[in-house]
């Protein structure tokens, strides 16, 4: 039964990615086509510093974003964590989440992300050093993921997701779901992991800002004046991406342990990548990262990462991991990542 559900699943999976070729093997770029873009920063210092080739590794907490499958693979009964970055021009990005594994029923997940702008001051003609209002834009996600083991060796999970942006009194909204594999291969336990990442509806502005009065004949003396009215908005594409993974431990002794990784990531609003990434652990207490990201991506900023960790055990069954991240980006200043997770 087992063997005919996963044959199932490998069969649905393999569907799904030919039919989404048309819309993500594009030789234009299409940059700037999407919306909701926080949805394409990478979640969790420790993936970050592997050069974002994660969705064959995804065995914490973190794979709710880049392979929801991994989650169900975590060997904690549960995690929380949180995740902190000075994202480029002075925006801050947050990442939290919680989960837990339910024995016979799989592990459950919940998430947040957050994307904030400073206040600003409204400057018009009249007031150019503004006009006593302030404006800020945002971006937030929920998600609720869910993942199970249906052999030893195969894994399958989801994040359903809601999603918000907003700009001073205008905003939009959209569902959108990440669909994730994880296998562990007979072949010195190399592991593939394959996931689908923002599958959604569109996303289309409204509110206030856009409403304006209209006069249909453009005579204030006669007919109909001030009739409210609003500017018709478009509609807009989420980030879809597809991720191709590969991870696997080439070295392992008792003390030490060397995993690699490389990701092939397809997205809808540019051109094919590859992401690559090395992780030396001693003890599986102290970690250090190097990886680069966006590889082959045309006019990519993106390039060398680094990064490390430190997992401390506290109490029995408690351990404390803190982990940190660099990452270039070239002619715009780099970037750092921390996150502190609890596993118990």
């Amino acid at each position: 039964m087992k063997n005919t559900l996963f044959k199932i699943l490998f069969l649905a999976v393999i569907a799904g990615t030919i039919n989404l070729q048309a819309q993500l093997f594009r030789n234009t770029s299409k940059v700037g086509t999407t919306v909701a873009s926080f949805l394409k920063i990478g979640a969790g210092s420790r993936a970050l510093a592997m050069g974002g080739a994660y969705s064959a590794v995804s065995d914490d907490i973190y794979g709710l974003y880049w392979n929801p499958a991994g989650i169900a693979r975590s060997k904690a009964n549960g995690e929380v964590t949180f995740n902190h970055a000075e994202w480029l021009a002075d925006i801050s990005y947050d990442f939290a989440a919680v989960s837990i594994n339910i024995e016979e029923i799989g592990t459950l997940a919940f998430s947040v992300t957050s994307l904030s702008v400073p206040e600003e001051k409204v400057r018009t003609e009249a007031f150019p050093e503004g006009d006593g209002r302030v404006w800020d834009a945002g971006s937030l996600a929920f998600g609720l993921g869910y993942a199970r083991q249906l052999t030893d060796r195969f894994s399958v999970g989801f994040h359903v997701k809601y999603i918000r942006e907003s700009i001073w009194n205008t905003s939009a909204s959209a569902m959108a779901i990440d669909i994730g594999t994880y296998y562990i291969s007979p072949f010195n336990d190399m592991v593939i992991g394959a996931s689908f990442s923002n599958f959604g509806t569109k996303m289309q502005l409204d509110g206030r800002d856009i409403l304006f009065n209209y006069d249909p004949d453009g005579d204030p003396a006669q007919g109909s004046n001030n009739l409210l009215s609003k500017y018709e908005m478009g509609t807009f594409d989420l980030p879809l991406s597809f991720r191709l993974g590969l991870s696997m431990n080439v070295y392992k002794d008792r003390y030490f342990r060397v995993t690699t990784a490389l990701d092939a990531t397809h997205p809808n609003d540019n051109t094919e990548y590859l992401n690559g990434g090395v992780e030396v652990a001693f003890n599986e207490m102290l970690m250090f990262r190097a990886g680069y990201k966006s590889l082959f991506l045309r006019d990519s900023e993106q390039g060398l990462t680094l990064g490390g960790g430190v997992n401390y055990e506290v109490a029995d069954m408690v351990t404390l991991c803190l982990n940190y991240a660099w990452a270039d980006y070239g002619r715009l200043k780099s970037v750092q990542f921390l996150d502190l997770s609890i596993k118990y």
